[in-house]
């Protein structure tokens, strides 16, 4: 399965290592699931993942804090973007998620915010998912 990560599921597993999101990425270390990434979207892990609120909530400093989002995007198979799909969705941030999705051929968007994609997703042949329900189908 191919997946794109939403930064507020990145942001999850940072701040909760035990949660579905998290054990996410433990299944793309061990290469039962591919993460897709695009330059921009990384950047905007790395971004979110600086903010001062967020390494608070995962106890980390902000050294700590740039290793993890290293080693995400090491975990990430990069994704070269062919076609920008603007605008697509409400919410202009959210456009990068959906266009590294595409660009890469994601089996699946994984989103807390599953509302703010709509049906854009599946007309690129895209599920979006939870965290949970990503997981759910990773371990079958």
């Amino acid at each position: 399965m191919r997946i794109v990560a939403d930064t507020d599921v990145i942001v999850a597993a940072m701040r909760s290592p035990t949660g579905a999101s998290a054990a996410i990425l433990r299944a793309a270390r061990q290469g039962k699931v591919s993460l897709l990434a695009s330059v921009s979207l990384a950047m905007e892990y790395e971004a979110v993942c600086s903010e001062a609120e967020h390494q608070l909530a995962a106890g980390l400093n902000a050294a700590q804090a740039t290793i993890f989002v290293d080693a995400v995007v090491a975990l990430a198979e990069p994704v070269r973007t062919h076609f920008l799909w603007r605008p697509q969705l409400r919410d202009a941030g959210d456009e990068m998620v959906l266009e590294a999705a595409v660009n890469g051929r994601a089996d699946a968007l994984v989103t807390f915010n599953v509302r703010d994609f709509g049906v854009v997703p599946r007309r690129f042949g895209i599920e979006v998912l939870l965290p949970r329900d990503a997981l759910k189908r990773i371990r079958r």
